[in-house]
Parts: structure tokens; C-alpha cells; sequence
């Protein structure tokens, strides 16, 4: 007769679970933070151009010379930041349209989740790519006057703001879920009863009980935003040299594919990263989901 684990193996099992990606999401960040300091010839110009991979350059080097696993570490880190900083932009907008949908209801509920369903009807990605073409000139021209400092990262900075505007539907469906039926427990109507406002209700009750559906929503969040970044960025319209990130190192080398003379480790390196780091980052928010929905069973 098979026998049912109990609470503490359940619990075990989840978190051996979650140590595979996380040791890998770990590494690409220690690697991505301080590999391209450790490796000093990342911009050798007296290196020969497009060197097979040697024990000396992992991955080779491409067509200036630099040593193309060193690349990759910089433009991991790019993609992980513009990924991160995108994804915290779309949870905020997600959980904070969710909540006010889901906690006042009636009309409210309505016209709020039919402009989630219009804009979700929209191809998100050509509207990132019509929006960074349009927004970008007068955006530098005003940041040349104001802040002049900034100039060099308009591109990222509207990256992230676009990437983090079209990424926050699914979770306004998901948190207004969940605050639809938080709000009629006990604790919520007890708490309403008491004359507490529905700014206590929902920073005292609403938020802490979806905390960990935020942490789900944002670790699925991650990947889409790095894929949408290198894909912007594979057509040229994303990060731009000399920065340089998954996707503009995956251009670089698919250029170089031809019937002549095939330099694969240009494209292999950041490719296979580019993979691996998404993986990783679904298989966490995958696994962080399920974990949610136990604890939600477990209310």
C-alpha cells in the first residue's frame, strides 16, 4: 500500500526542486557580475580575430578580437538587468490594477479588466517595436536638455519601460483572482466592520495573502521580458554597440554563418546561455507557482 508523504517530505521535495534552477540562475549572476572584471582581455585588440575556441579564449573570439565568453558574461548581465528591472516594472502595474479590479468590483471590475482584454488582443511585441522607434527621438532630445547624464541609456531605459508596459496583463489576472476571493473571508469583512479603510484592507490583508502569488507572477515574468530584450535586440531595434547583450551577441553571430565558412561559437555561446538562463528561470517560476497554490489549497 503506498504511503502519503507527509508535510515535512512534501516540503523537502519542493525544495529540492527549486535548487536546480536557482544554482544555475546563481551562477549566471555571480558569472555575469564579476566574470568580465576577472578575465582582463576582453577588449585585446592584438588578439587575431575569429579564434576557434582554445583553453585560453572558452568561446573564442570575434571579428575585433575580444574574447567572445567574456561577451557573453557582459551581455548576460545586460539582459538579466533589463529582464529584472522590466519585470518588477510590470508586477507593480499588474498587482496595483489587479487589486483596485478586484477589491472594489462591479463597474469598476468591469472596465478595468475589458482594457486588460483589449490590450491583450494587441501583438504586444509590434507595439514595443512601433513605440521604441517612435518615443525614442524626441525622448533623447528632451533628455539632452534635462539630463544630459543619461543620454547613453535612453535605449535601455525605454526598453525596460515598453518591455514592463506589455508584460503585466497576466498578472492583473491572476492578483485580481485572488483579491476576489480574499475579500469576502472572514478576516476581510471583520477588518471592513471595524470601520478600517480600504487602504488598511488592502496593505494590512489584501497584500501580505498575495505575496506569494506576486513572487509566482515575477519570476514567470523574467523570462519573457530577457526573450522579448533579445529579440528587439536580434533586429537591431534593442540594445545597440558598444553595449551589448543576448540578443545583439546572437545577431553578431548569426551574421557570420555562411556557405563558406562556418564560426558556430559565435552564435553557440550566447545562444546556449540565452537558453539556459530561461529554462531556468521558467522551471523557478514554475515551481514557485506550484508552491503558491499549495499554500492557497492549505487556507
Amino acid at each position: 500500500m503506498p504511503t502519503v508523504p507527509t508535510l515535512p517530505q512534501r516540503r523537502s521535495s519542493r525544495l529540492r526542486s527549486l535548487a536546480g534552477p536557482s544554482s544555475i540562475l546563481i551562477v549566471l549572476a555571480l558569472g555575469s557580475l564579476l566574470g568580465p572584471w576577472l578575465l582582463v582581455d576582453i577588449d585585446t585588440h592584438g588578439t587575431p580575430p575569429f579564434l576557434a575556441p582554445t583553453p585560453k579564449h572558452w568561446l573564442g573570439t570575434d571579428v575585433h578580437g575580444r574574447d567572445v565568453f567574456a561577451r557573453v558574461l557582459l551581455g548576460s548581465r545586460l539582459s538579466l538587468f533589463v529582464g529584472t528591472m522590466g519585470a518588477a516594472l510590470s508586477l507593480g502595474i499588474g498587482t496595483a490594477w489587479g487589486v483596485v479590479a478586484g477589491y472594489l468590483g462591479g463597474r469598476t471590475d468591469f472596465l478595468l479588466m475589458r482594457i486588460v482584454d483589449i490590450l491583450g488582443s494587441l501583438p504586444n511585441i509590434v507595439f514595443a517595436m512601433v513605440a521604441l522607434v517612435v518615443l525614442e527621438p524626441p525622448v533623447k532630445a528632451w533628455a539632452a536638455h534635462a539630463m544630459p547624464g543619461a543620454l547613453p541609456w535612453i535605449r535601455e531605459i525605454l526598453l525596460i519601460s515598453l518591455l514592463g508596459s506589455i508584460s503585466w496583463l497576466n498578472t492583473a489576472r491572476i492578483v485580481r483572482g485572488s483579491v476576489l476571493g480574499l475579500r469576502s473571508r472572514a478576516f476581510v469583512e471583520a477588518s471592513r466592520a471595524l470601520g478600517a479603510s480600504p487602504l488598511r484592507i488592502i496593505g494590512t490583508h489584501i497584500l501580505p495573502n498575495i505575496t506569494g502569488i506576486a513572487i509566482a507572477c515575477v519570476t514567470l515574468a523574467v523570462p519573457s521580458v530577457i526573450l522579448y530584450e533579445s529579440f528587439l535586440s536580434f533586429l537591431g531595434l534593442g540594445v545597440r554597440p558598444p553595449s551589448a547583450s543576448l540578443g545583439t551577441l546572437i545577431a553578431d553571430g548569426a551574421a557570420q554563418l555562411n556557405p563558406l565558412r562556418i564560426r558556430w561559437w559565435l552564435l553557440a555561446g550566447p545562444a546556449c546561455v540565452l537558453a539556459l538562463s530561461l529554462g531556468a528561470l521558467h522551471s523557478l517560476g514554475i515551481r514557485a507557482s506550484e508552491a503558491t497554490d499549495v499554500r492557497k489549497r492549505q487556507l
